[in-house]
């Protein structure tokens, strides 16, 4: 029943922005963290951010100072806004439920959303 839907991936040119946002139902979300992935054509699926459910957040280096990670469990998203937007930073983005331990119906991905940075 859980189910993860990625939106607000775009194309736009290098030094901008864009917000994504992912909505989560079927789980209990204000007691899970969250991640946030990225996947570019060849290359492993790769962990960009994270937060916990208090809010506590952690990035991978390439994006500490310009992606942000929030979340909203009144509405049962997070969101990852992406400012100083790079080439590199090309991929498809999605979200999924940070486990402790191994929950197999958690351990879902939704379609993801295409972020496409042109130079």
């Amino acid at each position: 029943q859980v189910y993860l839907v990625e939106s607000g991936g775009d194309l736009v040119q290098a030094g901008g922005s864009l917000r994504l946002t992912c909505t989560v139902s079927g789980i209990n979300f204000k007691i899970y963290g969250m991640n946030w992935y990225r996947q570019a054509p060849g290359n492993q699926r790769e962990l960009v951010a994270t937060i916990t459910k208090g809010g506590s957040t952690n990035y991978a280096h390439y994006v500490k100072g310009r992606f942000t990670i929030s979340r909203d469990n009144a509405k049962n998203t997070i969101h990852l806004q992406m400012n100083s937007l790079k080439p590199e930073d090309t991929a498809v983005y999605y979200c999924n439920i940070k486990l402790q331990g191994f929950i197999a119906e958690y351990d879902t991905w939704g379609q993801g959303t295409q972020v496409t940075v042109s130079s």
